[in-house]
């Protein structure tokens, strides 16, 4: 059994071909597509970087693994205590361990995830391990080379699980300039208007038209990404951007397969192309960053092409990431974990029939404090502090005939709300049941001073920042309730 795990960083699945996407961005992972199954309804529990792939690493949601910030307590596993033996890995076993121990796998991974965020958990049950060193700043042309050579020093091994993880979509945009545009002068998306820049231009907030990419104060820009989107030229600007890291992680993964087809090995190796999280372009007028718990940072690529089983087909059934990691361990002839949140739906996926969940909770941490649950059309989103953005307290979106999240139903539709707030009470009830500790991981983030990210100076250079550009009532505001909430 050989698996690849394509791995691409902050891929939102909208900017994907085979998820229907108007560029041609990914040719090679559309013919992973139609070959295999296109999953539209993959949700990481716990986002961005870290706490999505503790979760999936894991098996376990972050609300009992304890891992939902950047930074504090809340970013490191929770320690196990009296009953930790002298190796932790058959006591929890993870991902990767039930790969090797349980399925017999050699894994081996090239990624700098681990050290990027001193997660050295991440390091266990691995064989192999390659980081190419720069912490997260490499761009796909410093990682798959040496993933080929992997591959040639290994055509002969038949029991293989190989991690490749390539950065390219997540800002800072620095694919070399010798890729050029190929999206130059072509259409973009319309849902995006000069009417809806100029709205979050006179908003504020991390991500917003005049601090984009996640910044504080302004961004400090590049060719590839404008420092402020003051015009819709700015806005193709930073699409194109976005879209570039795709088209060049895309071409990279053209490599791997052309590596596995000229080894005579393609067509049975098991592929999977995912992400961590996705990335907001606009919507809640975040541009360029992973700053919320809602359907565009929390969604996710799924495609997964399994030797043996009929692909050229998509699945709309809610499912968990961790999910899928359970569905691979049996796929692959092993036992999931008795202690994994993650579910496996392994006959329904060898049959060719959708089996997800009634529904889907996803939370955020590091940029702001959010849980999110997505239940038939809906997506409904509770805020406990906005991480200096603009946002309500609570919203609800029909995400099938809104998908950049425009119309807050809130108000028009409060039955709808009241149960997405319902699920969401449901659930956190349950997991703490569950749960081996007797706090919420979430709670402790909000203790300590809330996100990661607007902790510390981040009120005072912020508030600094709208008075230097003349929004004075939101500053004032931020200072007055530093949640970024009316109470």
């Amino acid at each position: 059994m050989r698996i690849l795990y394509i791995d691409i960083d902050t891929l939102r699945p909208d900017h994907l071909g085979c998820y229907g996407y108007l560029r041609n961005t990914s040719p090679n992972i559309d013919r992973i597509a139609a070959e295999g199954v296109r999953f539209d309804n993959c949700y990481v529990s716990d986002a961005p970087c870290l706490p999505s792939r503790a979760s999936l690493f894991t098996g376990q949601f972050g609300i009992h693994t304890g891992v939902v910030n950047h930074g504090g307590a809340a970013a490191d596993l929770r320690k196990m205590g009296a009953e930790r033996g002298f190796r932790t890995e058959g006591q929890r076993p993870g991902f990767v361990a039930a790969l090797r121990w349980s399925a017999g796998l050699w894994p081996a991974s090239f990624s700098s995830f681990a050290e990027r965020h001193s997660a050295w958990w991440f390091c266990e049950s691995w064989r192999e391990m390659w980081n190419p060193g720069k912490g997260g700043s490499e761009d796909a042309h410093e990682v798959v080379p040496a993933a080929l050579d992997w591959l040639d020093r290994n055509r002969d091994r038949d029991d293989w699980f190989l991690h490749v993880h390539v950065w390219d979509p997540h800002t800072d945009y620095t694919i070399p300039e010798d890729f050029g545009n190929p999206f130059a002068g072509e259409p973009i998306e319309d849902w995006y208007t000069e009417e809806h820049r100029q709205a979050g231009w006179n908003r504020f907030g991390p991500g917003s038209p005049q601090e984009p990419g996640g910044s504080y104060g302004r961004s400090k820009g590049n060719a590839r990404q404008p420092r402020q989107v003051t015009s819709m030229d700015d806005y193709r600007q930073w699409i194109d951007g976005y879209d570039c890291g795709v088209a060049y992680a895309d071409q990279w993964v053209g490599r791997i397969l052309d590596k596995l087809e000229a080894q005579g090995l393609l067509d049975e190796t098991a592929i999977i192309v995912t992400s961590d999280h996705g990335e907001n372009l606009g919507e809640l007028n975040v541009i360029g960053d992973h700053a919320t718990a809602d359907h565009i940072t929390s969604r996710v690529p799924m495609i997964l092409r399994w030797p043996g089983v009929t692909g050229g087909r998509t699945d709309a059934g809610l499912h968990y990431q961790n999910d899928f990691a359970a569905t691979i361990v049996e796929l692959a002839g092993g036992e999931v974990p008795g202690h994994w949140d993650g579910a496996a739906f392994t006959d329904a996926f060898r049959a060719g029939r959708s089996a997800g969940r009634d529904h889907v909770v996803f939370g955020q941490c590091c940029w702001s404090c959010m849980r999110g649950v997505r239940f038939g059309d809906h997506a409904f989103i509770r805020t406990f502090h906005t991480g200096l953005k603009n946002l309500p307290e609570r919203m609800l979106f029909n995400v099938v005939e809104d998908p950049h999240e425009i119309e807050n139903l809130v108000d028009t539709d409060p039955a709808t709300a009241d149960r997405g707030d319902a699920l969401l009470a449901q659930w956190t009830a349950e997991m703490m049941r569950t749960s081996r500790f007797a706090d919420d991981p979430m709670w402790e983030a909000m203790r300590e001073g809330g996100p990661f990210h607007a902790r510390g100076g981040a009120l005072v250079h912020y508030a600094d920042r709208l008075r230097e550009t003349g929004r004075d009532a939101a500053a004032d505001f931020l200072e007055a309730h530093p949640t970024g909430l009316p109470k």
